[in-house]
This record gives structure tokens, sequence and C-alpha cells, in this order.
């Protein structure tokens, strides 16, 4: 049995953030096929809802990098390696030293969600508070009732490239935490910041659910730095021809843009759908 995944943004969704026509008739054959795939995203659940409307995917989704799990037949998640205020505290200063309006997702002990805010500093993070506030099993708070009890899934957040750097770099100086951030796919201007704990990553998660499944061989799609671990315990790794060069070095092969079915072309190649 053979493991496929796919990251979404930049990868499988279009620049409309969307499954394209193509892309969607091609997961269907894959289904019919009895391919084991999945996607591997930064995004969460409801985040990634809207984008892959479409096509049901059957099996065990892997969101937030690998701390949230998604099995949609069951209607159950799972959740890996969560944060605690204690260990976000001195980073939330970074926050507010550069005008970042930082999003704090928590999951509740009934299951549901609530996300805890700063003040919203700028139009991207106004963005992110209506796409949020959009969901029905979501809730937005302000930041200063986040309980110290609170279960921390990640933090995000939307900034100019130079801002959202300088918090990845506050980052990187605690151990228990990973950064990632990218940006430019769909607003040059608009970089993506996530956080979470440094114990779970794609590549881990991947390799728990390869185990789980009884899988012989990992294949994924990706192209972006959060990426990087399932490239490196992949048996082949496909960058996108949008991919920046590092990640392309990395991939066992390139194909073609993720705006132009990149991922559903090789797919129909390789496996003769």
């Amino acid at each position: 049995m053979e493991l496929v995944a796919f990251d979404l943004d930049g990868t499988l969704l279009n620049r409309h953030q969307r499954l394209s026509e193509y892309t969607i008739d091609t997961l269907e054959r894959l289904k019919s096929a009895g391919i084991f795939y999945t996607v591997a995203t930064g995004r969460t659940h409801l985040a990634a809802m809207p984008c892959i409307q479409g096509h049901d995917f059957p099996h065990w989704q892997i969101f937030k990098n690998g701390v949230e799990w998604w099995n949609p037949s069951q209607s159950q998640y799972r959740h890996r390696n969560l944060l605690s205020q204690g260990h976000i505290t001195d980073l939330l200063s970074s926050f507010e030293e550069h005008q970042v309006t930082p999003f704090i997702f928590c999951l509740e002990d009934d299951g549901s969600h609530r996300v805890y805010h700063a003040p919203l500093n700028g139009h991207m993070s106004d963005h992110i508070a209506n796409e949020l506030g959009n969901h029905k099993s979501m809730s937005l708070h302000p930041l200063t009732e986040l309980s110290s009890e609170a279960k921390i899934t990640n933090i995000s957040a939307m900034g100019s490239p130079t801002l959202i750097n300088h918090i990845v770099e506050a980052s990187n100086k605690h151990d228990h935490l990973t950064a990632y951030s990218g940006g430019g796919i769909y607003n040059p201007d608009a970089y993506w910041l996530d956080i979470h704990h440094s114990n779970v990553c794609k590549g881990s998660a991947l390799m728990e659910l390869k185990e789980e499944i009884g899988a012989e061989r990992l294949t994924v799609f990706g192209d972006g730095d959060n990426d990087l671990s399932m490239f490196s315990v992949s048996n082949e790794a496909f960058a996108t021809e949008n991919a920046h060069n590092h990640i392309k070095d990395a991939a066992t092969d390139v194909i073609d843009h993720h705006d132009k079915d990149g991922v559903a072309k090789l797919l129909r190649k390789r496996y003769d759908l």
C-alpha cells in the first residue's frame, strides 16, 4: 500500500484557493483506483473546508502541520502536542512590539474551538477575524480572556514579510516552539505565520499515519518550508514549479505550477488515471 499526501496552498489548490474541476475529477479517479491519499496542510480543518469543496477526502486528514487530525467518516478529531499559556507568554510581547495581531487557537473540553486575539491591527488581521467569525464551530474572544488552563493548538497571524520574519526569529529562541512562514501566493505583501509545538510536524504525522494503515511507501507533494519535514521522510517528494528553489532542491522532482493543475497531471500519468 502507498500513502499519498498533498499540501494545499501553492500545491493542490489553484490561485483562487480552490480545487479546480480538473483536479476534482482526478481525485475521484484516484479514489476509484483504490489509492490511499490525504491532505497535510498548515490550515486548520475549518479553514480548509471551503478550499476543498467538491471532493470528499475519505481518510484521516492532517491540519496545522500535524497538530490537528480529522476523520471525516467518524467526525472525530485527534490533537497532538498542545501548548499552554506559559509556553507562549514571552512570545506575545514580540507580536505587540511588531504590531502584528496574534490569533491563538484553543481546544475546549467539549471539542469546540475558540480563538483569542489581541486588538486588531490593520486590514490583514481584520481579514482573518472576518474569516474566522464566519465559522459556526468557532468563536472569537479577546486575548485578555485567555485562561491559564487553555489548551493551545497553534498561533497564527498575517503581516508584512519583514514583521513576520522578526516574530519567526523570536519564536526560534524557544526550543518548544516551531514557526513557519510564507507568502506571495495570493498577495505578495501578505505573509502568513504559524507557530505550534516543536514536537509535531507534517513529516511525523504522516509517518504515524503510514504505520497506522500499514503503508509501505509515502509519496508527498508540496511547495513550502513546512513541507520539508514530509519531504525528508518520504520515498518520493514532488515540488510544484512555483516553489522556492531550496524546496525544489529537496524534492525528487519538480512538477507543473499549482495554478496549472501540476499535481493532477502527475497523478494521471503516474497512476494511469
